[in-house]
């Protein structure tokens, strides 16, 4: 395989999984690469040279540790055309005053979610203007739901643990509507006794956001189709609700603490 500056991470380790392992040894940045769930999601967006950003390298560092696995080097390619071309028209189009601003990093560091506040701010964006959310990841989940709405995203990655990213209300786009968390006939008891003895669990309390969204989705697309999916998590995962019914689950929630929510998630009959 021919790689150069614009390679996807993705294809790199689809040819030889063990490229993993090479590009983790380039930097202690690129740990997060062990996880499958966040290596989905990164690997398929990221080229070298948006990694080699990331990692604080060259991509002449991954061509060494990648050349030895068998990959041939185009080194007269660079990443620059590539990210320039990334950039949507929207991005040249605003002005400093039709930008909304908000970091959401304080919020979350403080462990407080922070839908609330961003969806209120989104209600205020006008047509032909943009949210811009300040936070240390790519937020999936927040793009999954107002790409449904109609909103256009860009990130731009500055940093590691920097990511700008930009939600524009086109001229044709609908004003959002509130989220409802949606009630199943059967209730909670039904449900359980009717999977009892059906269920695989996950516990994603623990994983920083966004994780335990696609830590969920990773698991029903392996979930047998007889089976549910039992979940422990800290809050109801408002974003992932939506995408469960576009994706025909239903799900069952149940409340046991402030920072106890328990989801039982399960194909629609």
């Amino acid at each position: 395989m021919i790689i150069n500056d614009n390679t996807k991470i993705a294809a790199i380790l689809k040819h030889n999984p063990d490229a993993l392992e090479a590009i983790i040894s380039i930097s202690p940045k690129f740990t997060k690469l062990r996880n499958p769930v966040l290596r989905r999601l990164m690997a398929g967006r990221t080229t070298v040279s948006m990694a080699s950003k990331i990692g604080g390298c060259d991509p002449a560092d991954f061509f060494i540790k990648l050349q030895p696995l068998g990959f041939e080097i185009d080194d007269t390619v660079t990443g620059v055309n590539e990210e320039q071309k990334e950039v949507p028209e929207f991005i040249s189009s605003l002005k400093t005053g039709d930008i909304v601003v908000l970091d959401v990093r304080p919020i979350i560091a403080s462990g407080k979610d922070p839908l609330r506040i961003i969806l209120e701010k989104i209600s205020k964006v006008q047509q032909n203007q943009a949210l811009k959310i300040i936070n240390s990841f790519e937020p999936t989940p927040l793009m999954l739901l107002l790409g449904k709405q109609g909103f256009q995203s860009y990130v731009n990655l500055i940093d590691e643990d920097l990511v700008e990213t930009y939600f524009y209300r086109a001229a044709e786009t609908k004003q959002s509507e509130p989220l409802q968390v949606a009630v199943g006939s059967k209730n909670w008891e039904e449900m359980m006794e009717e999977f009892h003895d059906k269920m695989q669990t996950i516990d994603v309390r623990a994983l920083e956001m966004p994780q335990p969204m696609l830590t969920i989705l990773d698991s029903l697309e392996k979930l047998p189709e007889e089976k549910a999916l039992y979940v422990y998590h800290k809050r109801i995962p408002v974003f992932l609700l939506p995408e469960l019914r576009q994706r025909k689950f239903d799900y069952r929630i149940k409340e046991v603490a402030g920072n106890d929510v328990h989801l039982l998630i399960f194909k629609t009959q």
